[in-house]
C-alpha cells in the first residue's frame, strides 16, 4: 500500500481536544466531524484545516500524537477528512491502536519528521515501510507493520477485516 500526499506539519502533544474539539463528539457522522477537525488548534480555529485538506495529504507530528482523551472519533475525523497517513515521533497508546482499528495509517520516523516542513511532498510505502519526502529527496525507513495489522489497515478497519474473514 502506497501513499503520497502534501504535508499538515504538527508540534509535540497534539491531542484528542485539539484533533476534534468535544463539543462536536456527540455525532458519529462524517459530515458533521470532518468540517471541525484540528479545530482545536490556535491555528486552526476556523476551520480552515478541514477545508485546506485535501483527499492523500499526510500530517506530520511531534512526540505524543493523539493524546488525552479516548476518542475514536479523533483518528476518523482524520481519516474522513482525506488524511492518507499520520507520521510521527511518537503516538498515544490509545491513539495509536484506535487509528489500526479505524483504518487509518501511521508510522513512527522520527527522521522524516525532523526534516519535513509544512506543504513538503511526502510518500510512503506502508509495507516496507520506505518513507520519502519527495520535496527534499530525502528517504528514512519506518518500521512497517505486522502482516496482520497491515490487513487490518488495509481492509480500512478491524471491523471490515472481521468481515472480510467471515467471521461475522
Amino acid at each position: 500500500m502506497k501513499v503520497q500526499g502534501n504535508v499538515f506539519k504538527f508540534e509535540d502533544n497534539i491531542d484528542t481536544d485539539i484533533i476534534i474539539p468535544a463539543r462536536y463528539c456527540s455525532s458519529y457522522q462524517k459530515e458533521d466531524l470532518t468540517p471541525h477537525c484540528m479545530e482545536g488548534h490556535p491555528e486552526w480555529t476556523d476551520g480552515s484545516f478541514a477545508k485546506q485538506v485535501k483527499e492523500g495529504d499526510i500530517i506530520v507530528a511531534g512526540e505524543n500524537f493523539g493524546c488525552g482523551s479516548s476518542r475514536e472519533v479523533a483518528p476518523l475525523c482524520i481519516k474522513w477528512s482525506g488524511v492518507s497517513l499520520v507520521i510521527a515521533n511518537s503516538f498515544a497508546r490509545i491513539f495509536y491502536r484506535n487509528s489500526i482499528n479505524i483504518g487509518l495509517p501511521i508510522l513512527v520516523c522520527k527522521e522524516i519528521v525532523e526534516i519535513t516542513d509544512h506543504t513538503d511532498e511526502i510518500k510512503a510505502n506502508l509495507r516496507t515501510g520506505e518513507i520519502t519526502n519527495v520535496t527534499k529527496n530525502k528517504t528514512f525507513a519506518a518500521e512497517p507493520f505486522p502482516k496482520f495489522i497491515e490487513e487490518i489497515i488495509k481492509s480500512g478497519g478491524l471491523i471490515n477485516w472481521i468481515k472480510d474473514q467471515g467471521l461475522t
